[in-house]
């Protein structure tokens, strides 16, 4: 029954999406003629009609060519959101690229533009709403997902605890096969062992069955997948060393032997990478410009506040476990704490100018040079001391990860309120999400979020 209940749904999805599309033309143009000032209408409607079918007909592939409409259960709303933006906004682009190709120079661009916003924002609504909705009857049983587990191991106890503590999602494990019975699995019904799989898939007949094998079961995997090939139920495998592996593993192919590839990650793209550092320094550029009058009354109250250097500089990590010197306005005393001890919001080495900088992040302006000289980025994990990097490195789970990427000034784990003396742990977590997410959408995302907040980061930064 959810097969065909899919099936319904994705095609009144895809229709839908279609009908918001084309109407959003007509609308677009009465806003644009009769709404807005100084319209002159040189194309009549019905043109701009016609081309909303080819719109919608490129618009919906692409759509279905960034996954939208494929089950939006293992995808988070903002990601779906991110994708449909990004989907719109290449479609805008080839459109007014042609048009300007073309010379076909009738065509009010603003109107396409309003288009543009009103379309995609209004599936953005719906898919919100539909999210909503869909999560309100799953949390009552319904719209469900029947699941067979196969394995009672680690990583068998970690799936069945996720979908039981999030009914939003929309699964129902329905029973477990292993070897032995397990008591964290709770009252789950135990379905036999894996000789008994054939018998227990035709019984209960799964929408999927999920496969969460310990080590030791490993042996088991060639009849594993023959018994879910044989009786046609889709099989998704969690591997043993699954916690180990990023969220979004590569796989490279050797003369047909597949390879996994556990950080192969976005940036490793050099066309994404190209993006990035292009973006860094017309960001730079920028921010220098219009933050110099800030920067020199900064280094004006530094010199007057105390004696000492007006810049401060230290030593930090970065990318490729490379050192570098990260310049920040000097905000405490001159101390010889400076490359161990970590500052906290109330320190005593804190001069009242600097406290009163670092209230605002002020301090962190001169790093608009480093990301200039390619030491550092806009956006990226912050960067520790060797002091710190020896330390963590052996007691936090892939801390060295975030040296895969140059380091930032502002981050997600920052935005997230995790600066200064927080969890090492959680910001960890946070960097290698975002590492592995990594997108400029994403890189804007954190800066708007950074500015709104009024912080860049503050201030695990060892002064």
């Amino acid at each position: 029954m959810i097969k065909e209940n899919q099936r319904l749904l994705n095609r009144l999805h895809v229709i839908s999406d279609g009908a918001m599309v084309y109407l959003s033309l007509p609308i677009a143009f009465w806003i644009r003629f009769y709404l807005l000032p100084g319209g002159v209408i040189t194309v009549p409607l019905s043109r701009y009609l016609t081309l909303g079918v080819l719109l919608t007909a490129v618009q919906l592939f692409a759509y279905a060519a960034l996954g939208l409409y494929q089950s939006f259960r293992k995808i988070r709303l903002r990601r779906e959101l991110e994708k449909l933006w990004l989907a719109g906004a290449l479609v805008m682009g080839v459109l007014l690229s042609f048009l300007f190709v073309q010379h076909y120079i009738d065509f009010s661009r603003l109107t396409l533009v309003i288009w543009f916003v009103l379309s995609t924002g209004a599936l953005s609504c719906k898919r919100v709403l539909l999210r909503r909705g869909l999560g309100y009857f799953r949390r009552r049983g319904y719209n469900q997902k029947h699941v067979l587990l196969i394995g009672c191991g680690e990583m068998a106890r970690a799936y069945w605890e996720t979908v039981q503590g999030d009914r939003e999602l929309g699964y129902t494990v329905i029973g477990y096969v292993s070897s032995r019975r397990e008591k964290e699995l709770g009252e789950l019904e135990r379905l036999g062992g894996y000789e008994q799989l054939e018998q227990a898939l035709d019984q209960k007949r799964p929408d999927e069955a999920v496969c969460a094998i310990g080590a030791e079961d490993y042996g088991r995997m060639a009849e594993i997948i023959e018994a879910c090939e044989k009786g046609g139920i889709k099989l998704s495998i969690i591997p043993f060393y699954a916690k180990y592996m990023p969220s979004n593993p590569q796989f490279d192919e050797l003369d047909g032997i597949p390879l996994l590839n556990f950080r192969r990650i976005p940036l490793d793209n050099w066309a994404n990478a190209f993006c990035k550092r292009a973006m860094d320094i017309v960001g730079a550029l920028l921010l220098i410009l219009l933050t110099s009058p800030v920067m020199l009354a900064c280094a004006i109250g530094v010199k007057l506040s105390s004696p000492g250097p007006v810049l401060f500089k230290q030593e930090r990590i970065g990318r490729n476990k490379k050192p570098f010197y990260m310049y920040k306005f000097r905000s405490m005393r001159v101390n010889g704490g400076e490359n161990t001890a970590w500052s906290r919001d109330h320190d005593d080495r804190k001069t009242k100018f600097g406290a009163l900088m670092r209230k605002c992040s002020l301090d962190e302006l001169p790093q608009f040079f480093n990301v200039l000289k390619g030491d550092m980025s806009l956006v990226g994990p912050r960067p520790e001391i060797p002091y710190y990097v020896e330390k963590f490195k052996e007691d936090v789970p892939l801390y060295m990860v975030k040296h895969q990427v140059r380091p930032g000034i502002t981050g997600w784990a920052q935005v997230n309120g995790l600066r200064g003396d927080t969890s090492i742990k959680a910001r960890v977590e946070h960097d290698v999400y975002y590492i592995e997410h990594w997108s400029l959408l994403f890189d804007i995302e954190i800066l708007l979020t950074t500015v709104f907040r009024g912080k860049f980061v503050n201030s695990e930064a060892l002064d």
